[in-house]
């Protein structure tokens, strides 16, 4: 299966992504010749890995029969110094939101999630460690 992306050049730093039909705008900020137009691409990967994690995680837990009131993926990358900068360590936050939340389930679909389902973690988990943290939060 292929997938293939169009990011065209408009101005300045910025940049238009057509990505499945939808349009994202790429911008750098103004200390390096761009308008803030739209956000960087180093934290797309993490909207990326958080997004297909996230996906993965619920489908999984549908499939267990856990219903959860609120979910949310919180992504956060600490960059290297020297270049090509890059995310060395990436934390994944877990959070739910619900009543009697069986852990031992959650645990599961984000193991099964981590190690087995989502691509963009196996991509980069090769040059980045990845971890994460599960937060329930009682309804």
């Amino acid at each position: 299966m292929k997938e293939k992306v169009n990011v065209t050049w408009k101005e300045e730093m910025a940049f238009e992504a057509g990505v499945n039909g939808h349009s994202i705008m790429l911008d750098a900020t103004e200390k390096v010749g761009g308008r803030d137009r739209g956000p960087r691409p180093k934290p797309l990967t993490l909207v990326s890995l958080g997004g297909c994690t996230g996906m993965d995680v619920v489908s999984i837990l549908n499939k267990m029969r856990v219903q959860f009131d609120a979910f949310n993926v919180e992504v956060e990358g600490e960059m290297t110094e020297e270049h090509p900068k890059y995310y060395k360590t990436i934390t994944i936050n877990y959070i739910f939101t619900g009543k009697d939340l069986p852990m031992a389930k959650l645990e599961k679909a984000v193991s099964l999630s981590q190690e087995r389902y989502c691509g963009v973690t196996a991509m980069l988990s090769a040059k980045s460690e990845i971890v994460h943290n599960i937060i329930v939060n009682e309804s």
